[in-house]
């Protein structure tokens, strides 16, 4: 199950050094593709808003 990026995201940076597979996209809002995510968590670990939750 991939990790998803709500409205909380402030897209500060933080999330796209810490995956490992280059799953996040840069924008108003941080993206996660679905299909490069390994659900590692790593991003979700470093958001300093909390943003970053798995996928429901």
């Amino acid at each position: 199950m991939a990790y998803v990026i709500n409205e909380d995201c402030i897209a500060c940076g933080t999330c796209i050094d810490e995956c490992p597979v280059d799953a996040i996209s840069e924008g108003d809002i941080y993206r996660i593709d679905a299909e490069s995510c390994t659900d590692c968590g790593s991003c979700a670990d470093v958001c300093p808003t909390e943003a970053i939750h798995p996928a429901k």
